[in-house]
């Protein structure tokens, strides 16, 4: 069961609001999807998610394969009832995680690499990645692709591009007609000739969403922007557009006026457990001496259960003794800003205000 449905149109830019039918539920786009790397989003629980209002995760094979296999997963039931989250879920295969590994082997039918926790040899080929996933049960599962280290290597670059396309086949014929939804991943780096043909070969193939791979990797912005403009006026726009790896604020806002659906990144959580907050006024650092003696809530716009109940002088107080309770606050805090965050973009580009809202928020965010 997968239904992509287009609500709303901005006139001025190309965002736009969706919504995605899966076997566990609808969710809207613009979406910001939390990542739940070993089926937890780091400190937080089921039951956080489902107060702060989030309507989809991802989560990552590649480190569900290693620890504590699939087989482990399925037999619970799939990650839904392993990690008691009802809602859509979204797996990445691991690709990305694989190809930063050091001494991976790269060959046609698969990638050799030792895994990071005990030095064990592994071979994924592409049918593995999609039985991989397939036992995992989520509801939108991502095709084996091949993400190149460096964004100038020309010649990477065109290998991980005619790979992705080859395991792309292997990966739907695999796969078949099942009810997991299976996206695409479009490589090519910042060549336009690349990603035009990485794109028409995934058209053939046959898939009802894609995520942009191969992007945010040391690449100057301007040849991001101007990549993500090339794929999204060459896709057909019932496709969905998922941007890989990207979460922070203004890079989702930007992102969202180009076109683009879907989000994930953990680094709000990374950066909460490090002190950072998420803040309609920006980025602070709570752990700062300046807030020794401030009582007021980590962000006065903000309504969660954190800002509410606790004050920057304690979540301050919980960094400095290193409790964990702090690091948990924080990451609850920042979860639910971009939750309201996304929100407030969707419901900008619904009422035609979206140009407008972006100006707005560009301007008041540090």
């Amino acid at each position: 069961m997968f239904r992509f449905k287009i609500i709303k149109e901005d006139k001025e830019t190309k965002a736009r609001v969706g919504e995605i039918e899966t076997p566990h539920g609808k969710f809207k786009t613009p979406c910001f999807m939390p990542v739940a790397t070993n089926a937890t989003v780091k400190t937080l629980s089921s039951e956080d998610l489902e107060k702060i209002g989030v309507e989809v995760i991802i989560a990552n094979a590649y480190h569900l394969y290693l620890r504590p296999g699939p087989d482990i997963i399925n037999k619970a039931g799939g990650l839904h009832e392993f990690m008691n989250w009802d809602k859509p879920i979204v797996t990445d295969s691991g690709g990305y995680q694989i190809f930063s590994l050091e001494n991976v082997k790269i060959e046609e039918e698969g990638v050799v690499f030792k895994s990071k926790l005990d030095g064990s040899k592994h071979f994924i080929t592409p049918e593995k990645a999609i039985d991989i996933q397939e036992k995992l049960k989520a509801d939108i599962i991502m095709a084996f692709d091949y993400c190149p280290r460096k964004w100038d290597d020309y010649n990477e670059v065109k290998r991980s591009t005619e790979l992705t396309v080859k395991w792309a086949e292997k990966c739907k014929k695999y796969h078949g007609e099942k009810e997991q939804i299976l996206f695409g991943i479009i490589q090519g780096g910042v060549y336009k000739e690349l990603r035009k043909f990485c794109m028409e070969r995934l058209e053939s193939i046959g898939f009802c969403g894609y995520g942009i791979g191969g992007l945010s990797i040391g690449e100057p912005y301007e040849k991001t922007e101007e990549t993500v403009n090339f794929i999204v006026e060459n896709l057909p726009p019932q496709r969905v557009r998922y941007f890989m790896g990207i979460g922070m604020p203004l890079q989702i806002l930007n992102l969202v006026s180009l076109g683009i659906d879907m989000f994930d990144c953990g680094m709000p959580t990374h950066i909460a457990r490090n002190g950072s907050t998420l803040t309609w006024k920006g980025k602070i650092n709570i752990k700062n001496g300046k807030y020794k003696e401030d009582f007021s809530p980590l962000d006065p716009e903000c309504d969660c259960d954190v800002c509410r109940n606790y004050t920057k002088a304690y979540i301050r107080h919980l960094f400095n003794t290193k409790e964990i309770l702090g690091m948990r606050l924080n990451s609850y805090h920042n979860i639910y800003f971009l939750q309201r965050f996304i929100e407030r973009i969707r419901e900008a580009i619904e009422k035609g205000y979206f140009l407008q809202f972006k100006k707005s928020f560009e301007k008041e965010y540090n």
